[in-house]
Parts: structure tokens; sequence; C-alpha cells
């Protein structure tokens, strides 16, 4: 691990004019389509990279044939970029009406009818239980409390402690698991938005690499051990902004 490379990346960001919305879109001009691409792909194999950049560039597909849903979970990403842009530069909060506004967003029109019929809604909390990895994550009735109480938890986080801090909020957030599905997509969205509003370059968590990804929400699962996920934000951010990205080779950021 090159905590070195991380540092200047680091500092390179913290230089990058960031005062305004338009200098959030230059800033994040090809990252929100490989954030968008990955962060998709990851649940859905079906996204490409050529729909997500057509979206992002021209608001349109030409030529698409694919499962509505798919398409709909692009242009949601490009929404919910739109919906960032000014919170970023105003450094805006996280609250639980925030998250709740970027899962309505993200998954509006890509809820299952089997969900749908449940009474389940984009932007509500789940009603019901879902299985994710070992558990269902909080009770139904517990959730609201939870994100109050995580929302207060990453409430005044000095920038020394912000990475720590935004891989504490991404794990902790997918073992509660609010939401009855879109809880992947808001999570990244949220670590991603906490970084950038404490000082930080945002990071892809690369499709290719969701193996170490799952290991580690599976670890926080067990153990509630956030070092090893903390490091590979750092690696990831790293390939995100280095001009020759090179994948992750070992397990052992996890060991």
């Amino acid at each position: 691990m090159n905590n070195r490379d991380y540092e200047r990346i680091v500092q390179e960001w913290r230089e990058k004019p960031l005062s305004s919305a338009a200098d959030i879109d230059v800033a994040l001009d090809n990252f929100r389509v490989l954030f968008a691409y990955n962060s998709n792909r990851i649940e859905n194999t079906d996204t490409t990279y050529h729909d997500t950049r057509e979206i992002f560039d021209k608001g349109s597909v030409s030529g698409y044939t694919g499962e509505l849903r798919t398409l709909f979970e692009i242009q949601n990403q490009k929404y919910c970029y739109d919906f960032l842009r000014e919170k970023i530069v105003n450094r805006e909060e996280i609250t639980p009406v925030l998250i709740c506004e970027l899962h309505k967003i993200l998954m509006s029109g890509c809820y299952d009818e089997s969900r749908w019929e449940k009474g389940e809604r984009p932007g509500k909390y789940k009603i019901y239980d879902y299985v994710t990895g070992d558990g269902v994550g909080s009770a139904p009735e517990d959730v609201a409390d939870d994100m109050k109480s995580l929302c207060g938890e990453i409430a005044n986080i000095p920038e020394e402690k912000a990475l720590t801090a935004a891989a504490y909020l991404h794990l902790k957030f997918e073992s509660i698991h609010p939401f009855a599905d879109g809880n992947g997509r808001v999570g990244r969205t949220l670590m991603n938005y906490f970084l950038m509003t404490h000082g930080l370059p945002p990071t892809v968590l690369y499709e290719e690499d969701k193996k170490l990804y799952y290991m580690a929400l599976a670890i926080y699962d067990k153990s509630e051990e956030i070092s090893g996920f903390e490091e590979f934000i750092r690696e990831q951010t790293i390939k995100t902004w280095s001009r020759a990205p090179k994948p992750v080779k070992t397990l052992s950021v996890f060991m």
C-alpha cells in the first residue's frame, strides 16, 4: 500500500477549485460516469459503460434494447449526481431526510413487483426484512432510530478523521440495510458524498474488485472491523485517480 500516492491524490484534489457546481462538473467529469457504471454494475451486470456514457453526455441512449430497469438505474445515477452538485459545494450534512431523498432518486422505477405489492416504495424505509449477507439488517421497526443515530455519529467529524468515518458510514449503513432494495447504490453514493464534503477525493469501488468489497462488508458484520475497508478505499482511490490504475492483486488488506 503506497500511502504517499494516496496523500498526493488528496493534495491534488484539495488544490482543485470546488466552489461552484460548474467546478464540481469539471473535477468529476470522467469520475461521475465511471462511478455510475461501476456502482450499477456491481448490482446489475447488464449495465454497460457505453450506455452510461451516453446518458451522462446526451441524456438518452440510441438503439437501446435492454431491460427498462437497467436504463432507469443509469438515468437515476445522473439525476442523483445533478441533485448532489450544489450540496457538495455547500457541504450540506447527511441527514435521514437526505438519505431518503437519495434513495428515492436512485431507485425510482426500479422496485420489482413483489416489493411493490408489499407496499415498499423508493424513498421509504423497509416494511419487511430482506436477507443480506449473513442477516437481514436492522428490524424494520428499528431502522428510523438506527439511521438517526448513524447520522449523529458522523456529524462534526474533522477532516483528519474523515476517511475512517467514511469507511464506518458505509459499513454501518449496509449493516442496517434500511431499504427494501438499493442499499448498495445509496451506501456508495453516501460514502463519496461524505468524502467530498470533508475535503477528500471520491472513489470508484470497481466492479472487478467486488469480491474484496463484499468481503469487507462480511467482516464488518461479524467483527465490526473497519480498518481493512479503510485500506481498500485508499487502494481504490489510487486506482480511480491514477492515469494507469493497477488492479488489486491480493486479499491481504482484509487479513
